[in-house]
């Protein structure tokens, strides 16, 4: 946006109707896991809508970044909550997850009920590199923003390298990122504040309605009382619940059983999904026999290529969990899966509306203090090079499906290399990153080229 073009007043107030639309579409369309999904929200409410200022979203994040669970979806929750209170959090963080549930809800059901569809794996083949891109796109656009100067370049990398080299556990990157940042803003305070030096985090798009210096709404303000009363309501709603399945099915029935792995499982899932998911396998595939390996993975695949967070792969260990139990009867499977997912997406996700709508007044009272924002800053750089990892992994299992085998030489590297997946990622990276097209425009045409790619290889031999 040049200064030509930036608006120099800001726009008019959002209605919580208008943003009810907004975070409905998001469910829908919020394709690319949640770099994908926290780029997409960037570019609709702080460049295009400018609902929100740079900082304010970069402040959310980072403090989104800091919690367990989805951070997309608390980010959503987060701001949905900062413009029109409880209700409008409470409809930003569900309107996130419902249209993915329902989805995946229908493609689990198509999934156990009629085997592999041809066309859908057609789909699928087309849609996984343009993820890939997507996340890579996402990685370059939020380190643009957040690694403002050397110091958190080299956070950065050494997130990178830890996680890819040492695969060492997300929590200690995480702490120790935040350990780094609050070190530094006692060493080198101008490193560390938000917005300090060149880049994305400099440009202006116009004033916002919630912008830089913009006090807080009354809503979000820190107030005792206020803070014990929805802490006691979250933690009653799932004190209710959880009784509510353990009065009708007992402690070690499959949906209560559900329900308290699920809960825990929220409570681990620092970094995304990809944190949480040796827990989920080891829980869903070996402890409790809910699914077997092979549709874990099948799982993964579905959950990366629908909108929503990628931790919604826990709808599907719900579903064919109690799909495969028959929780209801062999007359009654669909049923049985359905409220199993249910069960699954309701407990995973509670938590998070939880630390939002508790701490959300806390986070903005510590906006612009230094020793609070400062080792959000310094894991936010660390988070640039999770993300990057995230890429390579995509990238890995999308251009070796099979993997590359030993000795490693030209001829295990080039043997089953994908290089369609490959020409379809670079010619989506090409098309976000050159040409600025949408990432619907761009999942849509890689997964009708992936369906129409699928009915041609079979005749190239």
């Amino acid at each position: 946006m040049n200064n030509e073009t930036i608006p120099t007043i800001p726009p008019p107030p959002v209605t919580f109707w208008e943003a009810s639309q907004y975070w409905l579409k998001l469910g829908f369309i919020s394709f690319g896991g949640p770099a994908g999904q926290i780029s997409m929200m960037h570019q609709e409410l702080v460049e295009r809508r400018r609902w929100i200022s740079e900082h304010r979203f970069l402040h959310g994040l980072n403090y989104c970044m800091m919690l367990p669970g989805p951070e997309a979806q608390q980010l959503a929750t987060y701001i949905g909550w900062l413009m029109h209170g409880v209700k409008g959090g409470i409809v930003a963080g569900v309107l996130f997850v419902l249209p993915s549930l329902f989805i995946l809800i229908a493609l689990t059901w198509i999934y156990l009920a009629f085997g592999n569809v041809p066309a859908v794996a057609g789909i699928l083949y087309g849609i996984k590199p343009a993820v890939t891109a997507i996340v890579v796109f996402a990685a370059y656009r939020i380190g643009s923003r957040a690694l403002k100067n050397g110091v958190l370049w080299t956070i950065a990398a050494a997130a990178f390298i830890a996680v890819f080299a040492f695969n060492l556990p997300f929590p200690l990157i995480v702490l120790a990122a935040g350990l780094t940042g609050y070190l530094g803003s006692r060493i080198a305070p101008g490193k560390f504040k938000a917005g300090s030096g060149h880049g994305a985090s400099d440009k202006s798009y116009g004033p916002a309605i919630i912008d830089d210096h913009t006090p807080p709404p009354l809503h979000a303000q820190f107030k005792w009382p206020r803070f014990i009363r929805l802490l006691l309501i979250g933690v009653g709603i799932w004190a209710a619940i959880m009784g509510g399945l353990v009065t009708a099915y007992g402690w070690h029935g499959v949906l209560t059983q559900m329900g308290w792995f699920f809960t825990k499982a929220a409570m681990v899932t620092f970094g995304g999904a990809y944190a949480v998911l040796p827990y989920v396998f080891q829980g869903g595939v070996i402890d409790f026999n809910w699914l077997t390996a092979t549709q874990m993975i099948d799982g993964l695949a579905l959950g990366e290529t629908t909108p929503g967070p990628l931790i919604m792969v826990v709808a599907f260990v719900g579903f064919v969990g109690g799909w495969t139990k028959e929780l209801f009867g062999p007359e009654a499977l669909f049923i049985a899966g359905a409220a199993a997912a249910s069960v699954a997406t309701i407990f995973t996700f509670l938590p998070s509306f939880l630390f939002i709508l508790v701490g959300g007044p806390a986070v903005e009272a510590t906006r612009g203090d230094l020793k609070f924002t400062a080792p959000l800053t310094g894991i936010t750089a660390a988070v640039v090079g999770v993300i990057l990892n995230l890429a390579i992994f995509f990238a890995y299992h999308v251009l070796w499906p099979k993997g590359i085998s030993a000795p490693l030489n030209i001829h295990s590297l080039f043997s089953g290399f994908e290089w369609f997946s490959l020409l379809v990622g670079l010619v989506a990276f090409i098309a976000l990153f050159r040409y600025k097209i949408g990432i619907m425009q761009v999942i849509g045409a890689s997964a009708a080229v992936g369906l129409a790619f699928s009915f041609i290889k079979p005749l190239l031999g």
